[in-house]
């Protein structure tokens, strides 16, 4: 009697448990199966992309003409419409030619910029401006503000570009934007998207691996073909 209740407990907690967490486990084959099947590169929109053909300059002024008082940490040179600019401690921009302070770049700047990254067969349908992007926004954790080049076409295709640096960003389009949300729900980190270190997911991971041990212990438990070996090992 002892066996048989044991057995049916631990049918009951399998059973349990397999429905509680069996929703999360077709989430993980569904996005496991994606993730597979799916190339990287074009998720990252390299195909709708182009090389960045390289650019010299001359009659630059030094970083350290620029301001008396500015105590240069980092420089990066940036081209924005065929015009070098300086990128000065991760938050200033100089015209690298005249040494003149740029507050931001323009819209139309952000288009040649966006030309010179972008495919060449992509239509530009229009540009917006956004100042801030949430959690679960395609251009989070990215400098802000910025402009949004929307191009034609079903592929939904958005080119981001930091009007403070004027530096090209990143592209999302509609192939990203599944992979991201499954990504989510792989990670089960659904406040940010990108933390694989949450707890939810710890915690769904421990018991379906209790959920998986618990099925080999049942069938070890209940197999008539070992018990039928164990009466003749006796």
């Amino acid at each position: 009697m002892g066996k048989i209740r044991v057995r049916k407990q631990l049918r009951k907690a399998h059973r349990y448990l397999g429905l509680f967490i069996g929703i999360q486990f077709i989430l993980w084959t569904v996005s496991g199966l994606y993730f597979s099947w799916t190339d990287i590169d074009e998720i990252h929109g390299d195909h709708l992309r182009k090389p960045a053909a390289p650019v010299a300059f001359e009659n630059l002024v030094s970083p350290s003409a620029l301001d008396s008082t500015l105590r240069i940490r980092s420089v990066a040179l940036r081209e924005i419409n065929a015009t070098p600019y300086y990128w000065v401690n991760d938050s200033l921009l100089y015209n690298a030619q005249t040494g003149e302070q740029k507050e931001e770049i323009t819209e139309e700047e952000a288009l040649s910029i966006a030309s010179k990254h972008m495919a060449d067969h992509l239509e530009v349908a229009d540009v917006t401006h956004i100042t801030s992007a949430g959690k679960h926004h395609e251009y989070r954790e990215r400098l802000l503000p910025a402009y949004v080049v929307r191009y034609k076409g079903d592929d939904a295709i958005k080119a981001y570009i930091s009007t403070k640096d004027g530096a090209f960003q990143t592209v999302r389009h509609r192939d990203w934007r599944w992979f991201d949300f499954l990504w989510m729900t792989h990670t089960m980190d659904y406040e940010s998207r990108d933390d694989i270190n949450n707890w939810l997911l710890r915690a769904f991971s421990v018991l379906g691996l209790i959920t998986v041990l618990s099925g080999f212990v049942l069938w070890y438990i209940s197999s008539p073909t070992l018990r039928k070996l164990k009466k003749k090992r006796k």
